[in-house]
C-alpha cells in the first residue's frame, strides 16, 4: 500500500469545482478530478431522493486525510456531505511521488 489516498465527495457542478480548486490551492490535495453528471439515488430525511450531482476525486496523502475531510465538511453546502477516503494500493511511482510533493 502507498501513502496516497483518494477522497471522494459529490456536489453540484459548481460546488464540486469550487471545493476541488480550493483544496488544491490550500495544498490539501495534489489534484481534483470532476466526473459527471452522475445520478445519485439515496435516502435522506425519510424519503428517497434522485438528484444529479458531480463527483470530485481528490488525490492527497494519508497525513492530509483529516485536514481535507474537515475542509470539505466545513465548506460543503450539504448538511452531511459524502467524504470517503480510499487507499491507493499501487500505481506509478513517479505519480505517487508527485502527489506527495504537491501536498503540503
Amino acid at each position: 500500500m502507498t501513502h496516497v489516498v483518494v477522497i471522494t465527495t459529490t456536489a453540484t457542478a459548481d460546488a464540486a469545482a469550487d471545493l476541488g480548486r480550493a483544496a488544491v490551492t490550500r495544498g490539501l490535495a495534489a489534484c481534483a478530478q470532476l466526473v459527471g453528471p452522475i445520478r445519485s439515488i439515496y435516502r435522506w430525511e425519510g424519503a428517497v431522493q434522485d438528484d444529479t450531482e458531480h463527483q470530485c476525486w481528490l488525490k492527497t496523502t494519508l497525513e492530509q486525510v483529516e485536514p481535507l475531510t474537515a475542509f470539505i465538511t466545513e465548506h460543503h453546502d450539504y448538511d452531511v456531505p459524502e467524504v470517503i477516503a480510499l487507499p491507493v494500493v499501487g500505481g506509478s511511482p513517479a505519480y505517487l511521488d508527485w502527489v506527495s510533493a504537491a501536498v503540503r
